[in-house]
């Protein structure tokens, strides 16, 4: 039986990732989780962000979903290889789950020149060193930095994007990892929350600097990968739906969520073990 994929998120920023995927493949159903209630996940330890990530797939596997995304860079980072490994040969070994940086790691040898790469996400995704090791994996000659951004965040869900003391903490953070090397010249947002700050980042960004975003990649992705596995697109089901639940305040969701959608949608909430 066939059933929406699932898309997970700690909070809102996953939305971006949903966008990019519904563009390229509006025909599917969809189902949004955002653990708002619990977020953030950056500063958390592995192991909860491990608890809380599992109990959020086993919740959307629970709704019919047979493919889930994580589409929360920290959750990738701290999470993803624990569940492929040790928990979904128990769960349902039919079923998948898979992460958003590994998509962008594929991508960013095509988008540098100077072979010199910037990583901007937050504190436990920078921690993980998750982009480095799947960056140099594939592409051993690439030089990796990082710099974690802890305020960005919560700018993005006080809805504060657009506010001059925005301007203060992204110039911060831009200056930081270009004085880390000013040979980059392509910058992965590792943070789902951070596209909304897209305007702020290519002001103080230095020219020649490619911005690389990651729901267009993972919509490619994700595109090539039910290509590639035609038995779990056949799983998909087809009716170009979308569900959110959140674990926090539906109406506060459905507000917030208009920065990322720029649609009116509706909400339920839920509870998470």
């Amino acid at each position: 039986m066939s059933g929406p994929i699932g898309i997970f998120d700690s909070g809102y920023g996953g939305l971006t990732i949903l966008h990019g995927i519904r563009q390229l493949l509006p025909q599917y159903d969809y189902v949004y989780l955002g653990d708002n209630a619990r977020a953030p996940y950056g500063p958390r330890s592995f192991d909860v962000v491990y608890q809380f990530t599992r109990q959020a797939v086993q919740h959307l596997f629970d709704r019919g979903c047979h493919l889930v995304i994580l589409g929360c860079n920290t959750a990738s980072a701290k999470a993803l290889r624990t569940i492929q490994q040790n928990d979904l040969p128990q769960i349902d070994p039919e079923r998948r789950v898979l992460g958003i940086i590994r998509p962008t790691a594929e991508v960013i040898g095509k988008l540098t020149t100077s072979r010199h790469v910037g990583v901007l996400a937050t504190e436990g995704t920078i921690k993980s060193e998750s982009y480095n090791l799947e960056i140099k994996k594939l592409y051993p000659d690439i030089s990796v930095v990082g710099v974690a951004c802890p305020f960005w965040v919560p700018l993005v869900e006080y809805n504060e994007a657009d506010s001059p003391g925005a301007d203060y903490f992204v110039k911060k953070r831009i200056d930081e990892i270009m004085r880390k090397d000013p040979l980059i010249d392509a910058l992965i947002l590792g943070c789902t929350h951070y596209p909304i700050l897209m305007p702020k980042i290519l002001k103080y960004l230095p020219a020649g600097v490619r911005v690389v975003p990651q729901g267009e990649y993972v919509a490619e992705s994700l595109y090539q990968y039910l290509l590639r596995h035609p038995q779990m697109e056949q799983k998909c089901s087809r009716g170009a739906t979308v569900r959110y639940y959140t674990t926090e305040n539906p109406v506060k969701f459905k507000e917030s969520a208009q920065m990322f959608l720029h649609e009116s949608i509706d909400v339920e909430n839920i509870s998470l073990p």
